[in-house]
């Protein structure tokens, strides 16, 4: 009976810590080998987290399909921008970072405005790169093997009981039973990889379905006339302002057709030419559209008081809603 009550005390002892010299834990090279398969592997996966680039703190939601499909959002501060990759094809949105890729000039910021939130072409290369992070081979040559100085068993992810392999670089996290998948990399301080520094990304959704596909109503900037109505004001025309003050104005569509918040609207001001106030205003929506590098004239009335003088100045601008 003693003896019983002994090895029964051995065992719960044994089952309340680690096992001496490592038994009962996985190898190193079981861990690294699984880390190395979930990159190699996976038809899927997903990269979630933060990381700073160029002194700014930006969070990452990529979704890559080894098919060569990629969905990727980054947001910071000041703005976010999404992209979905479709082999050499590439679709983008997201305002503010297309404003800091435009000139100042007026047609640019008009082309800025007129594109709104909407998905527009671009090139493939402009798309976040993380070959270090997703490529196998890779991430086995920067961050394991040679590179790894420390292990530190039975730590925790998000719930999960892991394995921290860490060196100068970054510690790796893996999931401590089979099949050992990566779990999370967190970048040491002064450590840049992929052009990304501090990074502390979560790996997930291994061999799962994302449903990327290509969105629908794409602007594409080399073919202006997939982009809703951009009006600029050719010419003004006072002469029929008697009385009543009928103006007109030729105006051109740099755009195309269809796609906009609401009707383009064109602005009539008369202003004194002495005092430079403003005497009167109209406006006329440029309804129906005309098509790209068309014109169209749009006029409409402005009201004037009995004493209004003859030296006035009569300008017209366009308001262009943009793209719903």
């Amino acid at each position: 009976m003693l003896a019983v009550v002994a090895g029964a005390a051995i065992l719960a002892a044994f089952s309340a810590c680690d096992l001496p010299f490592g038994l009962g834990t996985p190898t190193t090279r079981a861990l690294e080998s699984g880390a190395t398969g979930t990159l190699s592997t996976a038809t899927s996966l997903e990269i979630k987290g933060s990381y700073t680039e160029g002194g700014n703190l930006w969070s990452i939601d990529m979704q890559i399909v080894r098919a060569g499909s990629e969905h990727v959002t980054v947001s910071g501060a000041t703005l976010t921008v999404e992209a979905i990759v479709l082999g050499k094809e590439a679709y983008f949105r997201g305002q503010a970072f297309l404003s800091q890729h435009m000139g100042a000039d007026v047609l640019s910021r008009n082309l800025v405005k007129a594109a709104g939130n909407a998905w527009w072409k671009g090139s493939a290369g402009d798309a976040p790169q993380m070959p270090d992070l997703t490529d196998a081979s890779a991430f086995t040559a920067t961050f394991l093997g040679p590179s790894v100085t420390q292990r530190t068993d039975h730590v925790s992810v998000d719930g999960v009981d892991a394995v921290d392999m860490s060196g100068p670089r970054a510690e790796v996290f893996i999931a401590a039973a089979p099949p050992y998948q990566l779990l999370r990399l967190h970048l040491k301080a002064g450590v840049t990889v992929d052009g990304i520094a501090n990074g502390d990304l979560r790996f997930g959704s291994f061999n799962r379905d994302f449903g990327i596909v290509a969105p629908s109503d794409v602007i594409d900037f080399s073919n202006l006339s997939t982009l809703p109505p951009i009006y600029t004001v050719v010419s003004v025309d006072a002469s029929k302002c008697v009385s009543p003050c009928v103006v007109s104005a030729l105006v051109k569509n740099l755009g195309g057709k269809s796609g906009a918040l609401a009707p383009s609207t064109i602005t009539f001001t008369m202003t004194s030419a002495v005092s430079r106030s403003v005497v009167g205003s109209c406006q006329r929506q440029v309804v129906p559209d005309v098509g790209y590098n068309n014109t169209a004239t749009v006029s409409c009335t402005i009201a004037l008081g009995a004493q209004q003088g003859n030296a006035a100045i009569v300008t017209a601008s366009a308001e262009n809603p943009g793209h719903a």
